[in-house]
């Protein structure tokens, strides 16, 4: 801690002695408050003159003689307090003892000043905690080339680091938080709306499956045996479905022992969803019913700005194919369809100077669905920004869905994609306990073969298949890319309350 850092916090801890000293407790357990600061400012009509308790942190100060001002902060917003040395006396001293980031309780009638603004004029307060470290400044500053921001917590790492502190002195920081739960309030509302039931599935599995990605693993003594945080919720809520439930979600934590970047984070939240006698068209119309009812209730539009571009979410959100769009980029490479075409000329692809940078991503796990996808990754989806949805994806890289009533080389699935992310994937499930035997083999050759993200069979799940699953339609959205989206956030770590990092040495 920096010698100035230290000087600062013992001046505040001699101010904490003091403010003992005089019989002030510095911590009371609670606070009596009748308004927030926002419902003040916004119901001054009917307010003034009335007398209100309100509470929160000062984050300004201003001394005048005998009266002072100062900004009090809540979950709301904020209110300015008066302090005047004719109203309170003795107490009036105790300002001096008080810095910005202390809490505060104060009661006092409502008035507006001579510029305008709400303000409490302050007949009684309390110390609710005294704040012993100074809280980072951010400020803006108008210049003649426009408006500066002073913030001596702009460093990334910082921020993330001290999270709390971030939120306290960045009103966007926290209000990217906010804007994630309240994507999960929209959601539960219209899933519950739809008819859906909210359960819950173990976290904590024996065996882990639903996706392809390496888990997190943990040991249970009392069990002794290895168990794995859960990477999908899906192979427990198709279980309700053969426990006679129709239409469950689960809004919950997913881990996957995956890098870190833009877009991917290894502990993200997820909605699965699952309705009996429904297939992938019935979960695109609920997905596009969530999404756009989120998206109103919380923005108050379908038409957004991400990151500087236009976003319209408005409805019908066009399609294409993965495969035959796929196909129209390999032209290029002088390459048919790449399904059917001879597979060395496809790996010739990834050899070619062109994409030879995208060769790592299959090295050691070559399959030609895997080629596809890495492919259509690299070509198409950079191109996706307005609201698309991809169907036709290889039979082999949906292991879980049933393939195509008219082409079975493809599956019943669909993938959304908005300004480039992927959002939603939902499949027509597979529910013939034979056909996901047979590809559960082939997840396991696959995982043999140096893929550490490959499925493994799961005989219990398939033993519940064999009691019968009626024919359902299945999804996950990702709720936190759809928080980055309507927050207007760069990185999905702006919406995540605490992300982890790499642990300081």
């Amino acid at each position: 801690m920096a010698e100035e850092t230290k000087s600062l916090r013992q001046i505040r801890l001699e101010k904490l002695k003091r403010l003992r000293e005089k019989g002030v407790d510095p911590y009371p357990v609670a606070a009596a408050r009748s308004h927030l600061a926002r419902d003040v400012v916004s119901s001054f009509a009917e307010l003034e003159g009335e007398q209100v308790a309100v509470a929160g942190r000062i984050t300004a100060f201003r001394t005048h003689g005998k009266a002072s001002f100062a900004d009090l902060a809540d979950a709301s917003g904020k209110i300015q307090l008066y302090f005047k040395s004719d109203f309170l006396g003795d107490r009036f001293e105790l300002l001096d003892l008080l810095d910005l980031g202390d809490f505060l309780a104060a009661a006092g009638k409502v008035f507006k000043t001579k510029t305008g603004e709400v303000t409490v004029a302050v007949e009684k307060f309390d110390v609710l905690a005294k704040g012993l470290l100074t809280p980072p400044v951010v400020k803006t500053e108008k210049t003649a080339a426009g408006e500066v921001v002073h913030d001596e917590f702009a460093d990334p790492e910082k921020r993330y680091r001290k999270r709390y502190v971030d939120m306290m002195v960045n009103e966007p920081a926290r209000d990217r938080v906010l804007t994630n739960a309240k994507v999960l309030r929209a959601a539960r509302r219209y899933m519950d709306g739809e008819g859906y039931v909210e359960v819950e599935t173990p976290i904590l599995q024996p065996l882990y499956g639903g996706a392809n990605a390496r888990p997190f693993t943990t040991y249970h003594r009392d069990l002794e045996t290895n168990l794995y945080l859960r990477i999908a919720d899906e192979l427990y809520l198709k279980r309700l479905l053969v426990a006679g439930f129709e239409k469950v979600y689960e809004i919950g934590k997913d881990f996957r022992n995956e890098s870190i970047d833009r877009v991917h984070y290894p502990e993200f939240t997820m909605l699965e969803a699952y309705e009996a006698y429904g297939d992938y068209r019935t979960m695109l119309t609920l997905t596009v019913g969530l999404i756009t009812a989120a998206a109103a209730e919380i923005r108050g539009t379908l038409k957004l700005e991400y990151q500087g571009r236009d976003v319209d979410l408005t409805p019908p959100w066009p399609e294409i194919r993965m495969v035959g769009t796929l196909n129209e980029r390999m032209e290029d490479y002088g390459l048919g369809d790449v399904l059917t075409c001879p597979e060395k000329d496809l790996e010739a692809v990834f050899r070619a100077d062109a994409l030879s940078e995208l060769w790592p991503k299959v090295e050691g796990r070559w399959s030609r669905a895997r080629a596809v996808d890495v492919l259509f990754d690299a070509l198409v989806v950079p191109e996706l920004w307005r609201p698309t949805v991809v169907t036709d994806y290889p039979a082999e890289l949906s292991p879980l869905a049933k393939r195509q009533r008219a082409n079975p080389a493809l599956a019943e699935r669909f993938e959304l994609y908005i300004a480039t992310m992927e959002i939603a994937n939902a499949f027509s499930e597979q529910n013939d306990p034979e056909e996901q035997r047979r590809a559960f083999e082939a997840q396991a050759k696959a995982r043999a073969a140096g893929d550490e993200e490959a499925q493994q069979l799961d005989e219990d799940f398939l033993e519940a298949l064999e009691y019968g699953m009626p024919p359902t339609g299945g999804l996950g959205i990702g709720l936190d890319r759809v928080a980055m989206i309507l927050a207007d956030a760069p990185n999905i770590r702006e919406v995540i309350a605490f992300p982890q990092l790499r642990i300081k040495k």
